[in-house]
């Protein structure tokens, strides 16, 4: 254990108000690409930018392309939660951990077991009917071929935000409202670079920052404690 970990376990041992905020990173050891990381989605070869194929614009106007995408590239059905998952609700099972703020959409850390989770950008799991307000699961997505259709006729559309949708505002507050009353605030798997979710770590007031990911952040250097590391096998030794 190194001494950075150290510092992290006690940090942890020594806290009861704990919230952890995370992005795809924390997934990719699942087997869930992320975004920006070397062999990430930006770095594939599509007709189109994934970010354009994921923007409301494009959803609206290719999407028959957007669900061909989506199925294939976004749903990753058969993943099951990593080290990270599991310690994280276990920690709220001990009431160390108050939330987790995700800006993931696999449900992983409600695979794991962790309660309270709040999804900034939704979930692959929770799927509506466009014109009747009908939920579907996951598979009404991924088993279907072309534009999914509820039994109304209208198109089931994931409960994602996609690029340029707004966040749930609810969710925003909630999430504010955590990371400014936590204790410890632990960032992990994520860049930092998607806004608004990313703004949201701004508003934490505390001195017990801790920042873990593979790759330096733009908040490294205001961070109480930084390990650049993949956050499971980080977890994993706590």
């Amino acid at each position: 254990m190194t001494e950075a970990i150290m510092q992290l376990k006690k940090l942890v041992d020594e806290s009861d108000n704990i919230v952890f905020f995370g992005g795809a990173g924390v997934s990719t050891e699942s087997g869930i690409k992320d975004f920006r990381s070397v062999d990430g989605l930006y770095h594939q070869k599509f007709k189109y930018p994934p970010e354009t194929m994921l923007s409301h614009s494009f959803y609206e106007s290719h999407m028959e392309e957007f669900y061909d995408f989506y199925r294939t590239k976004m749903l990753a059905l058969d993943a099951q939660p990593n080290a990270a998952h599991k310690k994280l609700a276990q920690w709220e099972r001990e009431g160390k951990l108050k939330a987790v703020i995700t800006q993931n959409i696999d449900g992983l850390h409600q695979k794991a077991g962790s309660r309270e989770v709040l999804e900034l950008h939704g979930s692959v799991l929770r799927n509506y009917c466009r014109r009747c307000g009908k939920f579907y699961g996951v598979e009404a997505v991924a088993n279907s071929a072309g534009i999914p259709r509820c039994t109304c006729g209208g198109v089931i559309k994931p409960d994602v935000v996609l690029y340029e949708e707004g966040l749930d505002e609810q969710v925003m507050d909630k999430a504010l409202d955590y990371i400014a009353h936590a204790d410890v605030l632990i960032i992990g798997g994520t860049s930092l670079v998607v806004y608004p979710a990313a703004g949201l770590v701004r508003y934490y007031r505390g001195s017990k920052l801790v920042v873990i990911n593979k790759d330096a952040t733009g908040i490294d250097s205001s961070a109480d404690l930084c390990i650049n590391a993949p956050i499971g096998q980080v977890l994993s030794q706590l």
